[in-house]
């Protein structure tokens, strides 16, 4: 099993009302906790692209801070989580030269996850006047199949479709090395796996919530990837899932660190945004929040496999539970109201403790996928 890092652009209200320059401190924090990651032996960083979501996530030209990252890291892999493709939202020959352009920066390490947006706040507002959210799947669909094609062909045959077209036209730049960029889609939804597996795309899964979730939907998927058509030149085999981790010298200090984070805003503003979502019983609609996390809801959480928390011993005990139960890669939602020391100090005992003891293969999967592709 991999790993990764997921970053967002995270700003809570509680401190942008004491800081007035919290979302830049924000930003440029995230940044140094990838730049950490790739030192750390991190394998993976993804970058979401989000609009309008206050709070929740203020990256939202995830392509400039996925640039500049390109230049001040090594050997992480570098991927969109996500590039919207949807036609109202970013035209799909310019996500195809942002693809390629950030291949050609990272030198090939660049991760091309596509998705559907957050929810109707967010893409209502690039679609006004839709009332069903199944409608961006149309237009997704439409489009994910066309970009293999912009990528290969030296000049791009054209399109005609409902939402948008294209005349023929060469499509500059073309991909670095092989083939082209690993293709991802986020999953919101379980239904979702086994659909991108047959398309030969990787899962972003955001909507696995614990160990438990894992077993079906990865079943599902990779029963589905077998007989895979895939739309690009190769079948990305690869199920991320994501999950917040805490990670300190001694398991009560990492309980503390979890109890002051304000984790439960964090989730409730989850649930506010993703509103395609599944929801559970237990979370209120917004504005209500969760109650605050003391050290039991903490322990519970830990016990229920809901949450990475504890020393190093614990942690690496933890992320072997998820490879187990077949997780390609795990990547740590990181921060989620967790200070910048304490999320550094995260990003390397995991680096030092955990990650040499579960991924002793130094190429990275779709590296290999890529490279068998010619």
């Amino acid at each position: 099993m991999e790993f990764g890092l997921f970053v967002q652009g995270y700003v809570p209200e509680a401190r942008s009302k004491v800081d007035p320059e919290a979302e830049h401190k924000a930003l440029v924090e995230e940044t140094e906790y990838v730049i950490q990651a790739d030192r750390s032996g991190f394998k993976y960083a993804w970058a979401s692209e989000h609009h309008f979501l206050e709070e929740y996530s203020h990256l939202s030209a995830n392509e400039v801070f996925l640039g500049y990252l390109a230049h001040a890291t090594e050997r992480i892999h570098l991927g969109s989580g996500i590039f919207n493709p949807l036609a109202p939202v970013n035209h799909p020959v310019k996500v195809a030269e942002k693809v390629a352009m950030l291949d050609h920066l990272s030198k090939g390490r660049f991760e091309f996850g596509t998705g559907r947006g957050a929810g109707s706040h967010e893409i209502l507002g690039f679609l006004p006047g839709v009332t069903d959210m199944n409608h961006t799947k149309e237009i997704w669909e439409e489009t994910i199949a066309e970009f293999p094609k912009m990528f290969l062909q030296e000049e791009y045959e054209g399109f005609q479709g409902k939402h948008w077209s294209l005349p023929p036209r060469k499509v500059f730049p073309k991909p670095y090395g092989k083939a082209h960029p690993a293709m991802w889609y986020a999953a919101g939804s379980p239904s979702s796996y086994a659909m991108a597996a047959k398309k030969g795309l990787g899962v972003l899964g955001f909507s696995v919530q614990k160990v438990s979730d894992m077993e079906w939907v990865l079943e599902q998927y990779k029963t589905a990837i077998r007989e895979a058509k895939a739309i690009g030149a190769f079948v990305n085999d690869n199920v991320m899932v994501t999950s917040t981790a805490i990670c300190a010298e001694t398991h009560d200090k990492a309980v503390e660190i979890a109890v002051n984070a304000d984790m439960n805003r964090f989730q409730s503003l989850v649930f506010r945004y993703h509103d395609t979502f599944p929801r559970p019983e237990a979370i209120p609609q917004w504005p209500e929040t969760l109650p605050e996390y003391n050290a039991e809801i903490i322990e519970l959480l830990i016990a229920e496999e809901l949450l990475i928390c504890g020393d190093p011993s614990e942690v690496l005990a933890q992320c072997k539970r998820w490879e187990q139960a077949g997780a390609d890669q795990l990547s740590f939602g990181l921060p989620t109201g967790v200070s910048y020391e304490d999320t550094m100090t995260t990003i390397k005992l995991i680096g030092e403790h955990v990650i040499p003891k579960i991924d002793t293969d130094p190429v990275h999967r779709t590296t290999r996928f890529r490279e068998a592709s010619a």
